[in-house]
């Protein structure tokens, strides 16, 4: 197999490197306590996903 006889410039591994974006999370409110949580998974607020209670949440105590 070939191997590159000459080096790619600084220019052209930059360009190729270029798309590589950090993505900010959609962040939805959630239906029940109003908190901000990731789309598709349980809040860690109040233990519901889907207007469904699924995870008993146990608060901290001060």
């Amino acid at each position: 197999m070939a191997n590159p006889t000459h080096r790619h410039t600084r220019s052209r591994r930059d360009k190729r490197r270029a798309n590589w974006k950090g993505q900010i999370p959609n962040i939805i409110t959630c239906p029940e306590c109003h908190e901000p949580t990731l789309p598709h998974r349980v809040c860690g607020n109040c233990g519901s996903y889907k207007k469904k209670k699924i995870l008993e949440v146990i608060e901290k105590e001060s």
